[in-house]
């Protein structure tokens, strides 16, 4: 019996250790599982409990204290309370499913002791996490969160925030950089740090929202670059490997303009995300071509589909994208993909053929180029 828990804890470990969201089988899991840096909380939680299941040794409060301020951390955030509960609930049951399946008939009888020692666990650590919340409640700063919060909400959606307007303890500023964060796969701990370094902007207001974070980042109305407080917040390194998340802005130099500086700025960070782009502070003016694209609706799914032709065509697929990449120079493409010129130009006409769009004209490269930029945001479940 002590060799299938052995063999559980092994498993679960590499499993939590190989978190990658949107992928099988991860992807039954809920967003709000990326959102809270999944993987370290993830990794304590398997620790703490197969060391109860195998050795019988309860958490002290302190070993627990990490989770607990984990869920503390993300209630502050704005992540309700009964979200982060219920993602314990919900991760046991993911690893529930994704483990007792892996014991032979004749070590079934272990799944008894696991199921008894993982309701002392949960019941344990969701104890401790509800007592400290009910203590940090009648702290002061609660209500300030609470009211920072609904300030965000009210702002976001388009309402002026009555009664809190000339609050002294919290005024909202007259003017907002809105500042919208998506995820790709950052390393474990990236997100706790980045919420870290924007909530300590000065007057930011943090929101959560269904795709990542959202922060409004107040802002001088004629500051003509009202992002380089975020840049500089952020301690980003040009030789530092991408961080894998991105932030979309956009200014709002009154409060009339957030909600539609909060669109432009949440698509401005999905296409990022998409095209997987090398900025990490992104503006619509970077990418005046892919906006456009990214929030035409149904026309980004038309121009994706005008590229169908060429899914059984990996040949001509490659040596479109080649074409484009090395801006329309036969040579170059012939040198980056090993092929003769005569063969690049053999091929964009077979390209014309399948598609109806000559990539050697300035109208049919456009529209390909369009079709292209569409079809990796549909890849990538864009999100506007």
């Amino acid at each position: 019996m002590g060799d299938a828990l052995e063999l559980l804890r092994d498993r679960a470990t590499t499993l939590a250790a190989s978190f990658s969201g949107g992928v099988s089988p991860y992807d039954t899991l809920p967003q709000s599982f990326s959102d809270a840096d999944f993987v370290p909380s993830a990794t304590l939680n398997l620790e703490l409990f197969f060391r109860l299941a195998i050795d019988g040794v309860e958490p002290s409060a302190a070993d627990t204290q990490p989770l607990v301020d984990r869920a503390l951390t993300l209630v502050h955030d704005g992540m309700p309370l009964a979200e982060v509960l219920g993602n314990y609930r919900v991760g046991a049951a993911f690893f529930w499913a994704q483990l007792i399946p892996l014991l032979d008939t004749a070590d079934y009888g272990v799944v008894p002791q696991v199921g008894l020692r993982l309701t002392e666990y949960l019941g344990l650590i969701m104890a401790r996490i509800a007592a400290a919340l009910v203590e940090d409640a009648r702290q002061p700063r609660w209500d300030l969160l609470e009211r920072q919060r609904e300030i965000a909400d009210a702002l976001l959606s388009g309402r002026e925030p009555a009664g809190w307007a000339t609050d002294p303890e919290s005024p909202p500023a007259p003017a907002f950089l809105i500042a919208v964060v998506r995820l790709g796969e950052p390393t474990p701990g990236t997100l706790t740090r980045l919420r870290g370094h924007l909530a300590h902007l000065p007057g930011t207001l943090l929101h959560r929202d269904g795709g990542g974070w959202t922060a409004l980042v107040p802002m001088v109305a004629d500051d003509p670059n009202p992002e380089r407080p975020l840049i500089q917040a952020l301690a980003l390194r040009d030789s530092a490997p991408h961080p894998q998340f991105w932030i979309g802005v956009a200014p709002a130099r009154s409060h009339a303009e957030i909600p539609d500086a909060y669109t432009e700025a949440t698509a401005v960070a999905e296409v990022a995300r998409c095209l997987h782009l090398p900025e990490v502070v992104c503006r619509r003016q970077q990418m005046m071509f892919e906006y456009a694209i990214a929030t035409t609706g149904s026309t980004r799914r038309t121009l994706a589909a005008l590229l169908d032709p060429l899914d059984d065509q990996p040949m001509l697929a490659d040596t479109l994208d080649a074409f484009i990449d090395n801006r329309f120079n036969h040579n170059a493409v012939a040198r980056a993909l090993f092929i003769h010129r005569n063969t690049v130009t053999y091929r964009l006409s077979r390209i014309t053929d399948l598609t109806g769009y000559d990539p050697q004209h300035p109208t049919g490269i456009s529209t390909l180029m369009a079709a292209r930029t569409a079809r990796r945001l549909e890849s990538k479940s864009f999100r506007p």
